[in-house]
């Protein structure tokens, strides 16, 4: 279909389908298949399908989530299906009920991990992402700082390494792999981008090479105690020491239309974009009543305002396809990006 609005950065984009919710859309059934509309087709892929059809900017990728349970032989053909659309397709390592600061739970976050690694091996995945160096809300946690957040980082990179070596990535297809950091509340520890950059410094340090880079969420970066100028500077360093990773243009706290996002967004890609680093951005919006975050919405009414204004979660992910293109072009049109 021809699209009347053209990227003229040199930016992979894409968008990370969560509007379609966890629960009836990226989590496994209890017999471990993916959800299907009544038709057959994955929920997922028919939900990326609807939004490229209305997107008014062509879609590179999609980044989606591969969950522990799921049976082996599903993943390969929902990424097929979503290649068949034209898309490259990148996966986050979805970790749940182990906690990776814990030598106690190394095994365990191994056992997690290795068969996502191998999936990703045989799939020929370029680009991985996961919010794998800490549990997600972990009742009763609290901060670690000073000496306990050295163990933490020490702890989970150990884990990280040994999943690298273990699954074999250094002679993979694997290019590089994204963490995430999370809001407070979700997390304890890792919750901002300073917290993430000591763990992928590390991390890269140990390697030898930068293949760990900070995925930058506009969302958690607005929802951590940093403002914008720290989170600025920040990028800035991340970016020259061949860092950051993906961008997730996310509206912080809603989560919802990025017109709830404060300025955010448009601030983290810019200072991203001036670096000359910027290469990855996807547009990441949740749906305020998904079964599967009622945690969240229960730790912060805001995450369960209805952002929709009138439309369909499809055209909203749509229209934020669409600002980030115009954002991105403009950054382009002033010399902040070069053209592609």
């Amino acid at each position: 279909m021809e699209k009347d609005i053209t990227l003229k950065a040199p930016v992979e984009l894409g968008f990370v389908p969560t509007h379609a919710k966890f629960v009836g859309g990226l989590v496994p059934e209890a017999d471990g298949r993916l959800p299907r509309t009544k038709s057959g087709e994955f929920v997922v892929v028919a939900a990326v399908r609807e939004v490229m059809e209305r997107s008014r900017v062509k879609v590179d990728m999609v980044q989606i989530s591969v969950f522990p349970g799921t049976r082996a032989d599903e993943y390969p053909a929902q990424v097929a299906e979503l290649r068949a659309l034209g898309l490259n397709v990148h996966l986050v390592i979805m970790v749940g009920g182990v906690d990776p600061m814990d030598p106690a739970d190394e095994d365990a976050t191994i056992a997690q991990l290795l068969p996502t690694l191998a999936a990703a091996k045989e799939l020929g995945i370029t680009h991985l992402a996961s919010t794998s160096i800490e549990q997600w809300m972990q009742p009763g946690a609290i901060p670690k700082n000073g000496a306990d957040f050295d163990a933490a980082v020490a702890q989970t990179v150990k884990v990280h390494r040994r999943a690298y070596r273990e699954a074999g990535l250094e002679d993979s297809s694997v290019q590089c792999w994204d963490i995430e950091f999370l809001r407070p509340g979700e997390f304890q520890t890792f919750t901002d981008l300073g917290r993430l950059w000591s763990w992928v410094k590390m991390a890269n340090d140990e390697l030898g090479k930068p293949f760990f880079r900070c995925l930058v969420d506009a969302a958690h970066c607005g929802d951590s105690v940093l403002d914008i100028p720290a989170n600025e500077k920040l990028i800035a360093e991340i970016a020259a020491a061949g860092g950051l990773g993906m961008m997730h243009a996310s509206a912080k706290t809603t989560r919802g239309c990025l017109s709830t996002d404060d300025g955010w967004v448009a601030a983290l890609l810019g200072a991203a974009a001036r670096t000359g680093g910027l290469s990855q951005v996807a547009v990441e919006m949740f749906h305020h009543e998904d079964d599967g975050l009622a945690a969240l919405r229960a730790l912060d009414p805001g995450h369960g305002v209805d952002t929709l204004d009138g439309r369909d979660y499809t055209q909203v992910v749509a229209d934020g396809l669409a600002k980030v293109t115009r954002i991105l072009n403009n950054y382009v049109s002033r010399g902040w990006m070069p053209k592609a």
